[in-house]
């Protein structure tokens, strides 16, 4: 799974991984691992970033097309 959760958190104020880790009541080292895609994030996360970035779910992750899968 792919993300922009990191360009959504600057394009929203700049803020800073701490700063959405406070606004969705995470922890920062867990926006670090969503932003480097070592972490796919609970559907309930997904959602929280989402409203708090301001972003449809589509905009902030999406899956990766096998070549296989046409």
């Amino acid at each position: 799974m792919k993300n922009r959760v990191k360009i959504a958190r600057i394009e929203h104020g700049n803020l800073s991984q701490e700063e959405l880790a406070d606004l969705i009541g995470v922890s920062r080292q867990t926006i670090s691992l969503i932003e480097s895609g070592k972490y796919n994030p609970t559907l309930k996360l997904c959602l929280a970033l989402s409203k708090v970035l301001n972003k449809k779910l589509d905009d902030l992750f999406w899956m990766e097309e096998d070549a296989g899968d046409e």
